[in-house]
């Protein structure tokens, strides 16, 4: 017979959820505070920074970030040529903040990334630089790495620069506005001109074979006046979308510069293996949505709804095929692998420079190829060690979020054991497995036979489900147990 326990209160619960996720912080061993010494280092930069000489706030540009966002990465600011467009796309000059060398240096170099935990992020650099000196803010004038496009009527780039520049954005954006605005046909020029290169931009991606992943996103919130979190998982807009093939279409002019001048530091992904991509189509298949011969992948994924179960349950599987993500150093011979196939070209990192380390050391060096000077030997010394420190910071990052989705979740179903939901199949039977992950839809527990991972609606979770199912069909399950500091969620499948 199943055991059931009895489902604590309210309060309780949401006590013992805020210490699990403290205790992760402890667990993860994630940083804490900022040392002291790195912090006088940020408070020396900021007080002694001076902007780029040339000036560019005549510019009007615009961020476009998601609403709670204060550490602005990219400014953006497009127009039409004759032949075209030509786009300006500011990113924040980090590297003018960190002091090569120093306690800051050091202390960013040991983080790798900003890190998002559900009761607060932890910066890779202090906030008097993130969130202030360093932050491409409204009505704030910074310095910033200008890259200059020229593109054709198709959008495809043809002539890039990139230049430090002093910039001052005029408005500060946020998603859910900018494409209601587009879509009510009261949007900017500036507006109604990303949509229009970002569909070009895409097409363009099809034609190259490049693959875009449009998962609806987990997110993890926090209720206000302490009442808890919730998980909101909503598809992404078309305007994240658009504002995503700016950044990648920086990346790969970054890729270019670099390859050109035979160094630098590439994000690299291989293609996936034949096998791989043979079962994932006889998945489409039985999932009643087949990807047929002469579709390329990326653009039968872009066919693909997330509101339909079996699609969905698509999507989830074709997750697995993007793995293998690396990054690749280089000084005086190009390697031979250079492609990050999901993008379906060369590709770098450097549009995030305030949350991802790697990113400050490409723009120093496409700033230095583009204009023909010297590569400053901090940034060239560091190539060889860059990929560790990224591969170890993604790893604690992808952990953490896995952890913290994991914990809350089992929270949010604490008060309905014994209730029965209707549920969706995202991941068929396999056999059962132990491991030191979680129990929340990651393989983990005691249990031998098979088990499947269900998407519950309300309250929205992924867990583990032990029982024979298919991928992409609705079945009934029962929650036999929940626990939060174990993070275990046990259901049963009823039919």
């Amino acid at each position: 017979m199943s055991h059931q326990r009895i489902a604590p209160n309210v309060s309780e619960t949401s006590n013992t959820l805020a210490e699990a996720l403290a205790a992760l912080r402890t667990e993860l061993e994630l940083p804490a505070g900022y040392p002291a010494d790195a912090l006088r280092d940020a408070e020396a930069a900021v007080s002694r920074h001076a902007l780029p000489t040339q000036d560019l706030t005549d510019v009007p540009f615009i961020t476009i970030d998601p609403a709670s966002s204060t550490d602005l990465d990219q400014a953006l600011f497009i127009d039409r040529s004759s032949d075209g467009y030509r786009v300006l796309y500011a990113i924040s000059d980090v590297p003018s903040f960190v002091p090569p060398g120093g306690a800051l240096d050091a202390e960013t170099r040991h983080r790798g990334q900003t890190f998002y935990a559900p009761d607060g992020r932890i910066p890779l650099h202090p906030e008097i630089i993130s969130e202030n000196a360093g932050s491409l803010l409204a009505g704030q004038t910074c310095g910033a790495f200008v890259w200059d496009f020229e593109l054709d009527a198709e959008a495809e780039f043809h002539k890039v620069s990139v230049r430090r520049a002093s910039v001052r954005s005029r408005a500060k954006l946020d998603y859910k506005g900018v494409q209601a605005q587009i879509d009510a046909g009261t949007a900017d020029p500036v507006l109604r001109l990303l949509k229009e290169v970002g569909l070009k931009r895409v097409e363009l991606e099809r034609r190259r074979g490049g693959a875009s992943l449009n998962m609806p996103e987990q997110e993890i919130v926090q209720l206000p006046d302490g009442g808890g979190y919730r998980i909101v998982a909503a598809p992404s807009l078309p305007v994240e979308d658009w504002n995503a093939q700016i950044s990648l279409m920086t990346g790969m002019a970054a890729a270019r510069l670099m390859l050109d001048g035979k160094v630098g530091i590439l994000r690299t992904m291989p293609a996936p293996d034949e096998r791989s991509l043979r079962h994932f189509k006889r998945q489409t298949g039985a999932l009643g949505k087949p990807w047929s011969d002469g579709i390329s992948y990326g653009e039968y994924l872009r066919t693909l709804d997330a509101r339909d179960p079996r699609q969905l349950a698509i999507l989830h599987s074709a997750g697995m095929l993007f793995r293998g993500a690396g990054y690749t150093p280089f000084d005086g011979e190009v390697p031979d692998s250079v492609l990050q196939s999901a993008i379906g070209a060369p590709y770098a990192h450097t549009t995030a420079p305030l949350r991802r380390l790697i990113d400050r050391f490409v723009l120093v060096i496409c700033e230095a190829l583009s204009n023909g000077t010297e590569i400053p030997g901090w940034a060239r010394d560091a190539l060889p060690s860059l990929p560790a420190i990224m591969a170890s910071s993604d790893q604690l990052a992808g952990k953490l979020e896995r952890l913290a989705l994991d914990t809350v979740e089992a929270a949010l179903v604490m008060n309905h054991i014994g209730q029965e939901f209707d549920a969706l199949v995202i991941s068929g039977s396999k056999p059962a497995k132990n491991n030191n992950g979680n129990g929340n839809g990651n393989g983990n527990g005691s249990a031998h036979g098979p088990y499947g991972v269900v998407q519950i609606a309300e309250p929205a979770i992924t867990a583990r489900c032990d029982g024979e199912m298919e991928s992409g069909t609705k079945v009934r399950v029962k929650l036999l147990d929940a626990d939060i500091a174990s993070r275990q969620i046990t259901f049963e499948l009823l039919r």
